[in-house]
């Protein structure tokens, strides 16, 4: 019996490490996750009683033992009205819990999208399959672009528009908010806030594609002073190389295709297809999420990109074996 124990408490235990974590919407970071997590367990309490009382009163229907007639023939209408008593007594009570219901998820609705000013709006464009992430500022110059990384300050309301370049994506960051849809077409909008410094992952929850399980996004949330500070690295230019490895890096990046496709701020490299890179080296992973992000895994990346996420549009580039190093590195630097 001893060795049947630890299967039997898997499940709970299961249960229980899945309400935390950094993708986990029983695991709220903000308002807007909070309000969700609580109407969660409304509804999960809510559902359990009229379940349970369900089940006991099928129960007691079985159990309960009726007298037997002595007059096949004789009516006795007590039992009818009884029983028609009962289930008005239920339809009663299911339309008040359906409505009740109804309107605390009408009221939690109203809340998450009242709107109201955010001191920073961004718009996040959905791609098979990656993330587009514009940073909107008043002024032209301030306003920069990057992907698969959304950097948020704490305690403050951000305004997500959503778009899609090409079919219906979902985006969907638990820890911090609901699910919204980007479609071809249409502006759809979120609210985000995260109450403290922390990495949130997010993920596409609508098919989108070959790729979709390797469409993530990542939210990392930082005080105001530390946000500041990374918003205007990123509206900078990129470095350019200090070093002999690194310039023959930037050299090979812009004699092949790559800048047919990317760009990089500061170099010719405008290509608007593909992820900015003019700080990739400063982002926590790469190919949405795929890989973390490092040297290693950016030449393995740039080597064979099918290998890794087949069915990207990230095309085969033919470097020679001492091109890889200086590319990497080239990358590995810009941050």
């Amino acid at each position: 019996m001893r060795c049947c124990r630890p299967a039997l408490l898997t499940p709970p235990l299961l249960l229980l490490t899945a309400c935390s974590g950094w993708q986990s919407s029983l695991d709220p970071q903000g308002p807007q996750a909070d309000l969700l997590a609580g109407l969660f367990w409304v509804f999960t309490a809510v559902l359990s009683a009229v379940w349970l009382l369900t089940m006991t009163a099928l129960v007691v229907a079985l159990l309960r033992r009726h007298p037997a007639r002595t007059e096949p023939l004789e009516l006795n209408t007590r039992p009818e009205r009884g029983m028609a008593r009962t289930v008005g007594a239920a339809a009663a009570l299911t339309l008040v819990v359906v409505v009740a219901l109804t309107v605390v998820s009408y009221g939690a609705q109203r809340a998450l999208f009242s709107g109201g000013e955010a001191p920073l709006t961004l718009k996040v464009k959905g791609h098979q399959w990656w993330w587009e992430v514009t940073y909107e500022d008043p002024g032209p110059s301030r306003q920069f672009t990057t992907a698969n990384e959304i950097h948020v300050p704490v305690g403050q309301p951000v305004h997500v528009k959503l778009e899609s370049a090409d079919v219906i994506h979902s985006f969907w960051v638990p820890n911090l908010a609901g699910k919204m849809d980007a479609i071809p077409g249409r502006e759809n909008r979120l609210v985000i806030q995260a109450s403290k410094e922390g990495v949130f992952r997010g993920q596409c929850t609508e098919f989108c594609g070959w790729q979709h399980a390797h469409m993530a996004i990542t939210v990392v949330a930082h005080s105001l002073e530390d946000f500041e500070r990374w918003r205007e690295s990123q509206i900078s230019a990129a470095e350019p190389p200090d070093d002999p490895v690194r310039k023959r890096g930037m050299q090979i990046f812009l004699s092949r295709p790559c800048v047919m496709c990317h760009q990089i701020r500061g170099t010719p490299a405008a290509g608007k297809v593909a992820p900015d890179l003019t700080h990739i080296g400063s982002r926590l992973h790469i190919a949405a999420g795929t890989l973390p992000n490092g040297r290693g895994n950016l030449a393995a990346w740039i080597v064979d990109p099918q290998g890794i996420k087949p069915g990207a549009h990230m095309p085969l580039i033919k470097l020679n074996a001492e091109e890889v190093e200086p590319l990497a590195r080239y990358l590995e630097g810009l941050k």
